[in-house]
């Protein structure tokens, strides 16, 4: 893990550093940002239940950001409990990618059924369940109505998203 002080979320940036006192604190490779996908926020927000939320040896850090709009870290304190649970995450995820299968697959459900409901009309949906008819079974045509009008959404997340 990077110390705060040398965390730069690109090339661009300098100078995050804003309480000295916290320069030596290891950042956990688990941010968030305003453009996060499902996967991200998931790590993020599992890592930091895993980290018991702040305290004094865990802290969220929110900054503006020129090319994301705003991003957010956890930084936690050397030599305490809580780094010891960094060190556990970071090592977890260069194994597997997802810190919490259930979080994730909640959060990319629910971005399946607002994409779902928002981002199609009745003619997309309705031509989307013929191209998929294998991911779509329904009991009763008025089921079937109610998802064609976004109600709800039967299929498989990951070929929506």
């Amino acid at each position: 893990m990077k110390t705060y002080s040398d965390f730069k979320p690109t090339q661009f940036d300098h100078n995050l550093t804003l309480d000295p006192d916290r320069s030596t604190w290891y950042v956990v490779p688990c941010g968030t940002n305003r453009d996060a996908d499902c996967l991200t926020e998931s790590n993020y927000h599992s890592a930091l239940h895993l980290l018991g939320g702040e305290s004094d040896t865990v802290e969220v850090l929110r900054f503006g950001h020129w090319a994301c709009g705003w991003f957010e870290i956890i930084i936690v304190k050397p030599d305490t409990e809580a780094y010891k649970v960094a060190e556990k995450i970071e090592s977890d995820l260069e194994g597997y990618p997802v810190l919490d299968e259930n979080d994730f697959s909640d959060r990319e459900y629910t971005a399946a059924r607002e994409t779902w409901k928002n981002c199609h009309n009745d003619a997309e949906r309705i031509a989307y369940m013929r191209a998929h008819e294998s991911e779509f079974e329904f009991r009763s045509f008025a089921d079937m109505l109610s998802c064609a009008r976004g109600n709800y959404f039967p299929g498989s997340p990951g070929d929506l998203l």
